[in-house]
């Protein structure tokens, strides 16, 4: 049994660094350090298990960014995947989860796949919707949110935990699957397979390739724009509480005050 695996993941601003929008409301990713997004760690390490069982299973990571996204890719070649698909455009910019999402769909529907797994969210935009409009875009069952998952028979299977109970869900292949953080600890890259990642093919691509118009992604193209920012107010001085007998009275009007209680 052959096995198509793809794996969406995105090359993030670094949550620890100072993030800003540029001048065009769009985030800015020149001026601050990027990584492949955390929470795609967790599907890039499901795929990988998945594929450990399954003679022939091929994992093939896929993004879409600007020339620094390629980190993202070796960060998830170096995990263990066997290739590597980049889309990157200038006409990308400014593309929102619709427009992305078009992008990954063709991508993914003209190479051929079994199954399609994503990460909870972004950890920068933290929509999580895109692996539904992913599967809406190419006609198959999607199966969200998944603390377990597994493949046999044709059959994807997985466990979803809510706050009072969990369920088990199937869907037949080929399917989207999106996976949270509690699916499994992400596997470090090894020295061995870091170097093994740079021999492993990256093929890269353009909207042309992919029969894509400008104006169908982008900020032409995007249902969502943002209208203004503002920067976060500056800390300001607490307020100190001196305990002189009266201290849980005044504590308990001060939190009354802001609403807490």
């Amino acid at each position: 049994m052959s096995l198509r695996i793809v794996v969406c993941v995105k090359y993030v601003p670094d949550a620890t660094g100072d993030r800003r929008f540029a001048d065009d409301l769009t985030v800015d990713r020149e001026d601050v350090d990027g990584l492949l997004s955390e929470l795609d760690e967790y599907a890039v390490e499901q795929a990988l298990r998945i594929a450990d069982g399954v003679d022939g299973a091929e994992v093939t990571v896929l993004t879409v960014g600007p020339e620094d996204a390629k980190d993202a890719l070796r960060k998830a070649l170096s995990m263990g995947a066997d290739r590597a698909v980049h889309v990157e455009d200038d006409g990308l910019h400014g593309s929102d989860a619709m427009g992305t999402s078009l992008v990954l769909a063709k991508a993914v529907g003209d190479r051929g796949f079994d199954l399609v797994i994503c990460g909870m969210a972004s950890t920068d935009g933290t929509m999580g919707v895109l692996p539904a409009l992913l599967a809406e875009r190419l006609g198959v069952a999607q199966v969200s949110l998944l603390s377990e998952v597994s493949v046999a028979g044709g059959v994807v299977t997985g466990r979803r935990d809510g706050d009072t109970a969990s369920e088990v869900l199937e869907a037949s292949l080929p399917a989207v699957v999106s996976v949270t953080d509690q699916s499994g600890e992400a596997r470090y890259p090894s020295f061995k397979g870091i170097m093994a990642a740079k021999k492993k093919p990256v093929e890269s691509l353009d909207l042309d390739d992919l029969g894509i118009g400008a104006g169908e992604v982008g900020l032409a193209g995007a249902w969502t724009v943002v209208d203004a920012v503002a920067g976060r107010p500056a800390r300001t001085a607490g307020t100190v509480v001196k305990d002189e007998g009266e201290g849980g009275r005044r504590l308990a009007e001060f939190l009354a005050g802001q609403k807490f209680i």
